[in-house]
Parts: C-alpha cells; sequence; structure tokens
C-alpha cells in the first residue's frame, strides 16, 4: 500500500497466489485401484489442517509413499500402508491419503527427504527426527506415541531387535489430468572399526513388542543425537544412508557405507551414529571459514590442484552413491561407481568425496542423485548428466552408461536456463527459469507425469497449465511438484 498525488491514497492490490501440490506416478493405495497416475492431479490438504494454512515444499518420497510440508510446519505424508518398501515405514504408518505425520507437537518442520525406506525431516530449530528402516536410523530419543500414554519418549541405544547384539561404528576423533483430485487430495570419523557388543534396553524391548511381526526391521521416530552446538539446516536420504549438513558447512551421515557412500575412505558396512564427512580437510569447521584449508586432490591427468571452496553447500544421496557442493561451486562425489554414476571416468567405487575434475571451472548450484545416475545443474543453467543410462534418464537421447559428467542438449531446454533438478530410482526432472518442469528417464509407472508410461530418454515438458512451478521433487515411482496459480 502506497500514497500518492495530493494525499489521495492508491491502493495497489497484488494478485493473490495459491499454493498448489501436483503428483503423478505410481504411490499405491492412493486410488481404488492402485493403478500409476499418468498426468498431474492436484494434492488437497488434510480436512484436519487449518484452512489457514498452506503448502509450503514438497519432498518427493520414497518408495511408494510421499511428502509434503506446510507453512505451519507439519510434515503430511500419504502412499501405501502395506506394499513393498511401506512395511517399513512405522509409527502409525502413512495413511493412503495426506495427514499429518506424528511428530511432537513443538516440532515444526522445514525440510524432509526420504530413502528407500526411511524418513529424515528438519525442525526450525536445527534438529533431525529419523523414522524407517531400522538400520538407517541412528542413537538417539524415541519418539512414543501420546495417545498410549504420557512419558513415552524413550532414550535408545540399539536399533537392532535380538537381545544382544554386534554393531559396527568408526571411532569418533572429534567432538489423471492437470485438474484433477486423487480422494482427499481435491567430528570426522578415523575409517578404523571397531565392534561393541550392548544389550538392548527394555525400554527399546518395549516399544518394538507394540509392532506386528512384519514390522521389526521398522523403528519408531527418534530425535537424533548429535554434537553440542550441531544445527541442522538440510537432509538427503540414499537407499540406505542419510547426509546431513549443518549451519556451518559441515556434512554428517550415517547408515549403510559398504561401497563408501558414507565418504569414510573405507567400506564400513553401518554407521550407527553421525559422524563428520571429510568433505574439506581443514583444522576444524567454525563460523570463521576463512581459516579453513581447501584439500588438494588429482585429476585425471595425475596434476595436483586445489578444491575450490572451504564448506558445503549442498548435498544429495543416491541409491548407494552421494553428492556435495562446495560454496565454490565445485561437485564432489563418493560411494558406489559400476554405472559411471560418480563422474570421475570409471566404474569404481570411490570411498572418500573428491571432486569431479571434468566439471572444474564449472560453477555448480545444484545436484541430485538417482539409484544409479547423478545430474546437475549449473549457475549458468546447463544440465549435466552421468551414470547409469538404462531408462533414458541421463536424457542424452541414448541408453549408454556416460562415466563422466555429459552436457545435456534437447529440444526442450533449447535457450532456457535450469535452477532446480531432482531425481527419482530411475527418472529424473528439472525445473527451468520460466517456472517449467520437464521430466525423462523410466515412465513405467507415469512417473514423468505425460499422460502415458513410455520411457523418454530426452527431456520432455510436462504440462500443468496456469501454473508456476517452484519445486519439483522425485519419489522412486512417482514425481511431486510444488505450484502457484492464480487464485
Amino acid at each position: 500500500m502506497n500514497g500518492e498525488g495530493g494525499g489521495d491514497e492508491v491502493v495497489k492490490m497484488e494478485q493473490k497466489k495459491e499454493s498448489l501440490v501436483f503428483m503423478w506416478g505410481y504411490l499405491p493405495g492412493v486410488s481404488p485401484q492402485r493403478s500409476p497416475i499418468l498426468s498431474p492431479v492436484i494434492v488437497r490438504l488434510p480436512a484436519s489442517i487449518s484452512s489457514r494454512d498452506s503448502w509450503k515444499d514438497v519432498s518427493g518420497g520414497g518408495c511408494g509413499f510421499a511428502m509434503a510440508i506446510t507453512e505451519s510446519g507439519k510434515l503430511i505424508t500419504w502412499g501405501s500402508t502395506d506394499d513393498l518398501g511401506q512395511s517399513y515405514v512405522t509409527s502409525g504408518k502413512h495413511g493412503e491419503t495426506p495427514e499429518p505425520f506424528p511428530l511432537p507437537t513443538e516440532a515444526s518442520i522445514v525440510t524432509a527427504a526420504a530413502g528407500w525406506a526411511h524418513c529424515v525431516s528438519v525442525t526450525d530449530r536445527g534438529e533431525v527426527y529419523t523414522w524407517g528402516w531400522k538400520e538407517c536410523v541412528p542413537s538417539g530419543k524415541v519418539i512414543g506415541d501420546s495417545a498410549a500414554g504420557p512419558s513415552l519418549d524413550k532414550d535408545v541405544l540399539e536399533k537392532k531387535s535380538s537381545l544382544l547384539t554386534e554393531q559396527v561404528s568408526p571411532r569418533s576423533q572429534g567432538p489423471r489430468s492437470a485438474t484433477g483430485t486423487v480422494s482427499g487430495f481435491d567430528n570426522r570419523g578415523s575409517g578404523e572399526e571397531s565392534t561393541k557388543r550392548r544389550r538392548i534396553s527394555s525400554a527399546k524391548q518395549a516399544a518394538e513388542s507394540s509392532t506386528s511381526g512384519d514390522e521389526t526391521l521398522s523403528a519408531l521416530p527418534c530425535l537424533v543425537t548429535l554434537s553440542p552446538g550441531v544445527r541442522i539446516t538440510t537432509v538427503a536420504a540414499g537407499g540406505r544412508h542419510t547426509l546431513a549438513l549443518s549451519d556451518i558447512g559441515q556434512v554428517w551421515g550415517w547408515g549403510y557405507g559398504g561401497e563408501g557412500q558414507l565418504g569414510l575412505g573405507s567400506r564400513i558396512r553401518m554407521v550407527s551414529s553421525p559422524h563428520p564427512v571429510p568433505c574439506i580437510e581443514s583444522s576444524g569447521y567454525g563460523k570463521d571459514r576463512s581459516s579453513t584449508a581447501p584439500r588438494g586432490s588429482i585429476n585425471s591427468e595425475g596434476q595436483v590442484y586445489k578444491l575450490p571452496g572451504t564448506y558445503v553447500k549442498g548435498i544429495a544421496c543416491g541409491g548407494r552413491h552421494s553428492a556435495v557442493i562446495t560454496d565454490a561451486g565445485a561437485l564432489l562425489t563418493f560411494g558406489w561407481g559400476l554405472y559411471g554414476q560418480c563422474g570421475r571416468g570409471s566404474t569404481d567405487d570411490e570411498l572418500s568425496p573428491a571432486s569431479v575434475s571434468a566439471l572444474l571451472g564449472i560453477q555448480i548450484r545444484g545436484v541430485a542423485a538417482g539409484l544409479w545416475h547423478t545430474v546437475c545443474i549449473s549457475v549458468e543453467g546447463d544440465v549435466y548428466t552421468f551414470g547409469g543410462n538404462q531408462f533414458g534418464q541421463l536424457g542424452t537421447g541414448a541408453d549408454q552408461a556416460e562415466t563422466l559428467p555429459r552436457l545435456l542438449e534437447a529440444p526442450s531446454l533449447e535457450n532456457k536456463l535450469a535452477k532446480i533438478v531432482s531425481c527419482g530410482a530411475r527418472h529424473s526432472a528439472v525445473i527451468t527459469e520460466d517456472g517449467k518442469v520437464c521430466c525423462w528417464g523410466w515412465n513405467k509407472y507415469g512417473q514423468l507425469g505425460l499422460g502415458d508410461v513410455i520411457d523418454r530418454n530426452i527431456p520432455a515438458q510436462v504440462p500443468i497449465d496456469g501454473c508456476l512451478v517452484k519445486n519439483v521433487a522425485c519419489g522412486w515411482w512417482h514425481t511431486l511438484v510444488l505450484a502457484e496459480s492464480p487464485t
């Protein structure tokens, strides 16, 4: 509202915009037929949510379930209650229609991520909650069901179903149509391994006794125990591992690391508590990043160079590999490399983070990882892909794997700048600066949103008329977008 001209008040009315969530692909349980949703449909907020609330972000989800976040910080989940993968997600399980997930009322969620069958969320206080597949859930405080009575928070040190367990961990050295709707939707690890035997607490036994036999592999929501002063800003979830990024640019990891996806320099199979991932060697992370010294690396020609950047600003997890971006735009990868998904010119596993040397000199602004592939975008809006390409998920127009980054050239992206990227298990998506979304790759379940089940090996624009797409998040077999539409 501005006043102009002789005291006459001129009211400038801004056009009100509505936040919408669209989805497509396969989410078992969201329709009676349990059939794929081939074109974008609108996801409605649950009736239990205040009419003053609205959608804030989408988080893709995992195998058969989806997640989105409201402006008030509620995490909304939906999907299958009994299909593959979903049997590992407990604490009420995700309902078939969107409903708030039961986290403590004081937890205001700002971002979330999901792997094959585990979920991770971050609160506005920098705390992390995680649940689902038990081996993916680290030590922490279990959050019980308040309906079962008071004082159900349990301190849990183990996530195994037997009374005695062997646990391997590193020693720490530090601290249907676009207008349609669907039912209800109108410290650094040393790399050394030590084996510890501990007895499961009676509290954990009680927590597990409330679950049915097929749920013994699942874990209740857990408040992750972090080192004092650590505040997490974002998380990424892979097949069986998790990365978390702190507000000072330090990466933490936990879960399965058998292919090096935790970046600890070894094939450590299980990390049961958060450990620093040594992406950039330094004297220590802190608010004064100027003292941080970049690590030396060796490129494909054997030349030694200094890694651009002093801290990490972006993270991504694939099925069994990981990627991070430094503040200077350097891309580092580590983990499983069978299909070239680490982008370093080989199919070897990479046990420690190192730069993708082919991209040196190109500032990377975003990265996403799928089951076997990786997609990144530069500050200039170019798209680079590498890794497995069995279903066209690299978007190169062929099905040949790429062990080095390849610049994507496609008619649908011509003269357009990509600004956001996401990957599902075997499909990819980007948002362009004009608010359009393009998808490509595996389409057996309609996860490309193009009205059919035909795979695409080049990007194709998804028809969402009248809306400006703000974010995209790919699940394993489905896709979500956050969009704005004039009311």
